[in-house]
Order: C-alpha cells, then structure tokens, then sequence
C-alpha cells in the first residue's frame, strides 16, 4: 500500500510517498512547491485569501498525482506559518472544505517530538537533533532513555524579517545550558543540507563550517545562486537558517555537524505507517 504526508511549511509545501507492507516502509517519491506562506504570516499578521487560494491549488494538485499513484491514505500537517496567523482556524477551514481533506495543524513540541521517528534519533550519544524551519527551530535529544523537545520561534522566514525577538534567542540559550553533553548537530531541513552538499559533504567539522558561514554570508545573493546553484527561495534564506546552527554551535562547543535527508513529512508518513499497521516496526533507511 501506498501512503503520503504533506508538510505545509513557513516557506514550502513538501510531500513525501512511501510505499509500505506491514513489516516496512520505503521512501518512493517527494514533491515540493516554494509557497512561501510565513511572508504574510510575519509582516501582515495574517493569510491573505489570495495566499489561501495559492495554497489551495498546490494541494489540490497534490491531490490529483495521489489519484493517479493510487494512494488512498494521507495526512497534513501545518506548522509555524499556520501556528502564526490571526486566522489560523479561518484559515485551516477554508482549505480544508476547498480540498475536502482534514488538515492538523500541530504545535512546536509536537513538530520537536516527531524527530523521534528519525530511524537513527534513539541511537548514538551526545547527539543533538535541530530542524532549523522558516518560522520555528525544534530540538530532540534522546539521552539515558529520556526524551528532551523544545520549540523556539527562531526560523530562517523570521529571522530574514527581522521578526526574530531577544527573549527568544536567551530563551533557547539558557534551555541550550541544561543540555550541554552534546558532541554532534544532526541537522533537518533543506537549508542544512544544502549548505553541506554545496560543499560536497556530508558532515564538517564546527570550525570549518563557522568558516564557509562566513564566506557564504559576504556573497550577495546572486552570487550564491551562480556559485552554489541554490533556488532563489532557498539562497535568499540560508544566511538566516545557518545563523541559528551557528548559535548552538558557539553556544554548546559543538564538534559536528551533518544533515539528514528527514524531516516532517518523514515522520508523519512513519506515524501513519504504525498507525496503519499497528506494530512498531521500520526499515526505512535514511540515506
């Protein structure tokens, strides 16, 4: 059986498709649409209908490739962007009858608690797993059989607004200090795993990645587009999803740091997938 996610993000739409059987699930195709809903959010306060109708057509669109590939189970989430808005509820009820499917829209803690899908979150130690979004940052640690999440509002959206707030930065770095035992940053999102692949590695060591921060952030933008090959969206943004690496890295002495292809989607796919099966069980690798 087939099964999909959709992640409706602060700066893109994304879906992931899994093929599935019982005993497994395994990643097949993805989609992403650069619809960047957390510019109105974070200037105006709101979604505008002309937004909401852009919205509403992407997911409509994603709808007809689920049709064609036969896939009957699926779920959407909203984040940051949707968690932001005035009219969140008006908002979600409004695409939710255009395209005639329930959307959820989840909290930080939530979004920071779904890391732990992550095939490899629960294993290893002094790890630290950062999803660095347009609108939020969530943190998952897996340490001595415990779970620690937080959520911050500090995203690369944000932070390129100038909507980031001082109390939200001292916030992250005094929960940043009950939480220092950390060797490694593994990285979600498309922002760090951009970065790493324009340099052609997986992981790089926190001096080293401090050094390509700085040169990268001196180049205009269309200069990292020509030199990186960066989407416009993405180039324009990641100076502000890195500075937040940065932040931790000082913050904590961190050694590493490498990406990880998971993200949202992944997760609520694999949510889905023991849901729909009912036993805990995955062999989805990430590669």
């Amino acid at each position: 059986m087939k099964i999909a996610s959709i992640d409706i993000g602060t700066n893109a739409i994304k879906s992931k498709i899994f093929e599935t059987t019982p005993a497994s699930i395994k990643y097949i195709d993805g989609i992403r649409s650069p619809i960047r809903l957390g510019k109105e959010v974070f200037e105006d306060g709101k979604l505008s209908d002309k937004k909401l109708k852009q919205l509403t057509k992407t997911l409509q669109k994603y709808q007809k490739k689920f049709k064609k590939d036969k896939i009957d189970q699926y779920e959407i989430v909203a984040t940051s962007a949707f968690r932001n808005t005035s009219n969140s509820e008006e908002a979600r009820r409004y695409v939710e009858n255009k395209i005639e499917h329930p959307i959820r829209i989840i909290s930080g803690l939530e979004e920071a608690k779904l890391i732990s899908f992550h095939p490899k979150a629960q294993k290893g130690k002094n790890k630290m797993y950062v999803d660095v979004g347009g609108g939020s940052t969530e943190i998952y640690i897996y340490r001595k059989n415990n779970h620690y999440i937080q959520s911050f509002q500090l995203g690369a959206v944000r932070l390129m607004l100038n909507k980031d707030e001082k109390k939200e930065w001292s916030r992250m770095d005094r929960w940043l200090t009950k939480h220092s035992q950390v060797d490694e940053i593994i990285g979600l999102g498309g922002n760090i795993k951009a970065f790493l692949n324009a340099y052609k590695v997986k992981k790089m060591k926190s001096e080293n990645f401090l050094k390509k921060y700085k040169e990268l952030k001196n180049l205009e933008i269309n200069k990292k587009i020509q030199q990186f090959g960066f989407a416009s969206d993405r180039a324009d943004v990641i100076d502000h999803a890195l500075e937040i690496y940065v932040r931790i890295i000082k913050k904590l002495d961190i050694k590493t740091i490498q990406s990880t292809k998971w993200g949202v989607s992944d997760s609520i796919a694999v949510k889905t997938f023991h849901e729909l099966y009912s036993k805990k069980m995955s062999i989805y690798e990430d590669k």
